[in-house]
């Protein structure tokens, strides 16, 4: 696994040259230049060159710089991957991801030297190819999952509450595969600008469901998903309290110690570690 902060992941429309200058300053760890569903057809092939200019401009600074394509089944998608699959993007996001043959198609449009592939988990296909996508993600060069939970939830025809609770399944599908493959899980996105609560509750429910950041729709939601995936200063000073007594010389051969009323193993040290190079 990575160990690539991806805590918030913001979309910003690509057709807007004003949050795109804006995404160069805000705090979020990735940002998601969006040609898909932020983009009217009639804007396309303007926003697809302002994206090109933008990565070619620069200035993201550490954040990383993704660009979610249209469809494959879209007259655009050919156009998007021509422009941009060269342009030194760091991944490209491809929406309703269905099977490896749409992954298999995808690096073939990319080629072995292009960009890696972030897919969206959008389609009840998809959660039930899971298994294969993890399987296939080394060879295709696919390094994240994004669950798109509104799309997710329209096809499925379920009715969600706050809990999300007709969704938990295919959350946790989507996180053992990409864990399962050693890449990055991001969540959906949360519509509920005006409910902050809401927000940090779901940040709170990815964190645990076992999701590296969560996908976002708006700057204001930023501070909360750093702070809802990151790690706690309770969970830094443990962190660094495992690390500290198993380098103990008395520890060094020790598979588990005994650490403030708990058995802690080796495999709690190397977490303690991503915790800690995180």
């Amino acid at each position: 696994m990575t160990l690539r902060r991806r805590r918030s992941a913001l979309y910003m429309p690509a057709s807007n040259a004003r949050a795109i200058a804006k995404a160069r300053t805000l705090a979020c760890d990735v940002v998601i230049l969006d040609l898909e569903d932020a983009v009217a057809p009639d804007e396309k092939a303007a926003a697809r060159n302002r994206v090109v200019e933008a990565v070619r401009v620069g200035g993201f600074g550490a954040r990383e710089l993704v660009v979610r394509v249209n469809g494959l089944d879209t007259p655009w998608y050919a156009d998007d991957i021509a422009a941009i699959y060269a342009s030194g993007v760091d991944a490209v996001l491809v929406p309703k991801v269905s099977s490896v043959a749409d992954l298999t198609r995808v690096r073939a449009s990319l080629g072995e030297d292009g960009p890696p592939i972030w897919a969206m988990i959008e389609t009840c296909a998809v959660i039930l190819a899971l298994p294969s996508l993890s399987a296939a993600a080394a060879e295709t060069q696919l390094t994240a999952l994004i669950v798109g939970t509104n799309d997710l939830a329209k096809e499925m025809r379920c009715r969600l509450g706050a809990d999300r609770m007709p969704l938990i399944p295919a959350l946790t599908a989507t996180i053992m595969a990409a864990h399962a493959a050693g890449i990055v899980a991001l969540d959906g996105v949360c519509n509920a600008l005006d409910d902050p609560t809401r927000f940090a509750a779901e940040c709170t429910q990815g964190a645990m469901l076992g999701f590296d950041g969560k996908t976002l729709i708006h700057p204001s939601q930023i501070d909360a998903a750093n702070a809802g995936f990151g790690p706690s200063e309770e969970e830094l000073a443990w962190a660094r309290t495992i690390v500290a007594t198993f380098a103990k010389p008395e520890n060094a051969d020790k598979g588990a110690i005994r650490l403030d009323g708990q058995m802690v193993e080796r495999l709690h040290l190397a977490e303690a570690e991503a915790t800690l190079a995180r």
